[in-house]
């Protein structure tokens, strides 16, 4: 579990996060949502270390983030898994060694046992013929879950995505979205998604942060945003008129 509490983030004069406070679960799929500009990308930022908050805590477990020597936060950063909003694969790897990658790096195991696990998770993604291949020889969709099979190879406590859905078309963004929500679980690990994505929210927003303006606007899950009074959050959910009807059904059938 991770835990944000009383979080500021200025640049300079500029304050642009304020006074933020959420609760991203173990076992749960976190979405961090809102307008480009609003925040959101800061906000993960300063999760995960790449930016110092002004002030406010961060709890990995109780552990204080901010407060930790830098070699603590190394440390911490082993127990990290990060999905990038590109692939961000080597091409000059095979499949099987960008999964590698982590472990070779950070794990103490022999190379066969290194091999082995990053075939386990190239297999959990359904990759299991892939290993070969090099990333220009596979699809997007394909190179997103080479991407989620490298982020668990260390088997982390908590995998970070930055809109892991950008340039996949819905079909494959929905596999995607399964496959997250699927590790998530069956890991129990802690997942944050930062994501525009409403068809994601939709499918697998277990606990959704919704900042605007700098600000946690409004928390709570997918189904309890059908029934939101929030309108800034239903300005930017129902933007879409097929959102809005799906909206306008709900409340019918409510009545």
């Amino acid at each position: 579990m991770i835990e944000i509490k009383h979080l500021y983030k200025s640049f300079e004069d500029k304050e642009v996060l304020q006074d933020i406070n959420a609760v991203f679960e173990n076992g749960k799929t976190n979405l961090i949502i809102g307008q480009s500009g609003s925040g959101k990308t800061v906000l993960m930022k300063n999760i995960v270390g790449l930016l110092e908050p002004t002030q406010g805590e961060i709890l990995y477990d109780g552990r204080d983030f901010v407060a930790m020597t830098k070699r603590e936060k190394v440390m911490l950063r082993r127990e990290m898994g990060m999905i990038f909003q590109s692939a961000a694969l080597f091409d000059s790897m095979t499949v099987l060694e960008n999964v590698m990658f982590p472990l070779d790096m950070f794990s103490s195991k022999n190379l066969r046992d290194r091999q082995r696990r990053a075939q386990e998770c190239l297999d959990r993604v359904n990759l299991k013929d892939a290993g070969s291949k090099f990333p220009g020889e596979i699809s997007g969709g394909m190179q997103k879950r080479v991407a989620i099979a490298r982020a668990i190879a260390l088997e982390p406590k908590y995998l970070f995505c930055d809109e892991p859905n950008s340039g996949l078309d819905p079909k494959t963004s929905l596999v995607i979205d399964e496959l997250l929500h699927g590790i998530t679980e069956d890991m129990q690990i802690t997942t944050i998604i930062n994501t525009h994505d409403m068809n994601s929210v939709m499918g697998i927003g277990e606990n959704i942060i919704f900042i605007y303006k700098g600000t946690a606007a409004w928390t709570g899950n997918k189904d309890q945003i059908m029934t939101s009074t929030n309108q800034k959050l239903n300005d930017f959910i129902f933007a879409s008129d097929l959102f809005k009807k799906v909206k306008e059904e709900e409340m019918a059938h409510m009545k």
